[in-house]
């Protein structure tokens, strides 16, 4: 049974706007999705792979756009279309490092390349006051950053793929990705999760997939910086709460913004946040 959302506990009626770039609903279901679910979210989303596309475009609800463009910096690319889809990139598969863990070799094969046109997130204005970016595109995630400089400024969380090696080549990595939106105002908060790979010709427990000691990737989530809520808004400050708690369960940074939103304004909301919390934390 899925948690209550912040709207429920604290009787409120907040909705996030969210901007999901690489929308193809390759795994399991966006960190929105509770969101999306009550009715609390609009999503506009990014997917250029036609299949990918017709599968969004029939399941979709009510509140949720797609649009087929590739998100860039509005300049035309080379598409690697590599064997597993889920690897497929504007930058070119870095088999040097890839070869070093199992599997990625061929899953990293490119089988075809086609030119593409992108769009920079500043210049579409479907997505005007995005709140939540959710962003995976395989190493082009800075590149989308340097190009929604506008889009940031209304954003309050973001949560995108970072790697610690280069899987493409010149691909930047969570360095430069956290010294980027640390420049526009956001600190990194948690992973969600870290994902490692066993390092070649070692083999655990007869799996390829899975983990060791040497971390790869994770999704890494930004927030506003809360030692800084002055520059919130209070309409931000519920946003914000809306968002790491349905999304996140980060409740001590829910509790913090609720805090701060009754100084402002007296009210209640953080002593009904965490009554609620307490009521409905588990049995020791």
């Amino acid at each position: 049974m899925a948690a209550p959302s912040l709207n429920a506990l604290i009787n409120e009626t907040v909705r996030v706007k969210v901007v999901d770039i690489g929308a193809n609903p390759i795994d399991s279901a966006p960190p929105y999705a509770g969101l999306l679910q009550a009715g609390d979210a609009d999503v506009v989303g990014f997917e250029p792979n036609r299949e990918a596309l017709a599968k969004l475009e029939t399941l979709k609800g009510p509140n949720e756009t797609y649009l087929p463009h590739a998100v860039g910096d509005g300049r035309r690319h080379t598409l690697h279309l590599c064997a597993a889809s889920g690897m497929t990139s504007l930058l070119e598969p870095n088999l040097k490092v890839l070869g070093l863990f199992h599997g990625f070799p061929d899953w990293a094969k490119v089988v075809a390349t086609e030119k593409l046109k992108t769009v920079r997130l500043d210049d579409v204005p479907e997505t005007e006051g995005v709140q939540l970016i959710k962003i995976d595109i395989q190493g082009g995630e800075l590149m989308v950053f340097k190009n929604a400089v506008d889009r940031l400024k209304t954003t309050l969380v973001i949560h995108t793929e970072v790697e610690f090696m280069q899987m493409y080549v010149g691909q930047p990595l969570f360095s430069d990705v956290e010294l980027f939106l640390r420049q526009h105002g956001f600190v990194f908060h948690r992973f969600f999760p870290l994902t490692s790979r066993v390092i070649q010709p070692m083999l655990v427990g007869g799996s390829i997939y899975a983990g060791l000691s040497q971390t790869l990737w994770a999704d890494a989530i930004f927030v506003r910086d809360f030692s800084r809520l002055e520059l919130m808004s209070d309409d931000q400050l519920l946003t914000t709460a809306a968002i790491v708690h349905d999304c996140y369960e980060s409740v001590d940074l829910v509790y913090h913004l609720l805090l701060e939103h009754d100084r402002r304004g007296g009210g209640q909301r953080a002593a009904t946040y965490l009554a609620a919390l307490q009521a409905n934390a588990p049995a020791a």
